[in-house]
């Protein structure tokens, strides 16, 4: 059990195998090849589980040869928390992973991360909306995370690869699958071009457990988490709530009280999250908290001007978008007014009309009417 690899190998397929109880137990022996020389009954008295320490002390090694290839021919690298280059701020939580599995461009780990979540059931509005952020903020030096999940995770993976920036996916599954398996492509490229990363071991399905852990190393690897479009009750609400727990900041994209995915970054917003209507809402912020910490990673002037000259720009409509504008007309009008005129969705306008105020192209007015700017 010398060789190193072989021996977080061993740890990651133990059962019952706790993260917090783990590290504690390699503090006590002082490394991993100490606490695996020791025996079962030892390993009890440091606090593992009975079967855990069975387990380690009779590891399946024609399954661990399989792991150990697999790393190898897949180009999987191994990073424990021992390790120096494991993330400080994931590490110093009280729940972090003992050993990550790492596909891709392990030297992102080092710069500032945004974690993006939302709906996996977006609207085309909200899956813009993520899209076009992510972009921006990765533009401006920020590493895009996020689970790899449908909608909202996806959007916000591309952006950041459109803008020909990083982004690290966290899986919920073993490095060798991909859940959702529609999503191969993506995933192949983020491992070209950004980073995988999972805890899990290879083969490990997409387990409903397996999505809270994920979420954790999401918020915990991230500055702040930013939620685009969440109902009531979603996970991406949890993962948010979670950052607050880890210190972190939330941000979250308002919406129509008419739109069901709007309710869960409303009621975020309500208690206390950062309203964010452009990228440079979110850089302006985590800016500020940079410098109040010397010595962290710090956004270049170059980037800041770069996302405020950017932050307003009018992008080319589509023809739903046109022809919405052209309903609006120049005189205030409601959601119904708008409805009926074009025979699109309350919930569709209600989202298009979010965007068109994000950049800038109609306002609110009293009463809960639209009003069409002129300035362009």
């Amino acid at each position: 059990m010398q060789d190193s690899p072989l021996a977080w190998l061993t740890v990651l397929r133990a059962p019952l195998l706790g993260t917090a109880g783990l590290r504690r137990a390699i503090a006590s022996t002082g490394s991993i090849q100490a606490l695996l020389a020791c025996s079962a009954r030892q390993m009890v008295a440091l606090g593992l589980a009975p079967e855990a320490a069975a387990a380690l002390n009779d590891p399946p090694r024609a399954l661990l040869d399989d792991d150990l290839a697999w790393c190898e021919r897949e180009r999987i690298s191994l990073l424990p928390f021992t390790a120096p280059d494991f993330p400080p701020q994931l590490a110093d939580l009280p729940d972090a992973p003992a050993l990550l599995l790492l596909q891709g461009r392990r030297e992102l780990l080092a710069a500032p991360q945004m974690a993006v979540v939302g709906s996996r059931q977006p609207t085309a509005a909200g899956r813009r909306i993520a899209f076009e952020l992510a972009g921006a903020l990765a533009r401006a030096g920020l590493v895009i995370t996020s689970g790899l999940a449908r909608g909202i995770d996806t959007a916000a993976h591309e952006g950041a690869l459109a803008a020909r920036c990083g982004t690290i996916a966290v899986c919920g599954t073993g490095l060798d699958l991909c859940y959702p398996p529609e999503n191969q492509a993506l995933r192949d490229r983020i491992a070209a071009e950004g980073l995988l990363m999972s805890e899990l071991p290879r083969g490990a399905p997409a387990a409903r457990h397996h999505f809270p852990r994920r979420n954790r190393i999401i918020s915990g690897l991230a500055r702040g988490t930013l939620v685009v479009e969440a109902a009531a009750g979603s996970g991406s609400l949890i993962t948010a709530r979670k950052a607050l727990e880890q210190g972190r900041e939330v941000f979250a994209v308002p919406g129509s009280p008419l739109n069901p995915l709007a309710a869960g970054c409303l009621e975020l917003l309500t208690e206390g999250a950062h309203l964010v209507r452009t990228a440079h809402d979110v850089i302006t912020h985590i800016q500020i908290t940079i410098e109040k910490n010397p010595g962290h990673y710090l956004l270049s002037d170059q980037k800041l001007t770069s996302v405020q000259s950017t932050a307003g720009a009018a992008r080319r409509l589509d023809k739903d978008y046109e022809m919405l504008l052209d309903a609006l007309g120049f005189e205030p009008a409601s959601i119904d007014d708008l409805v009926d005129r074009t025979g699109l969705s309350p919930g569709s306008v209600a989202s298009m009309m979010l965007i068109l105020e994000l950049e800038g192209r109609v306002e609110t007015r009293p009463g809960a009417l639209f009003n069409r700017i002129t300035d362009r």
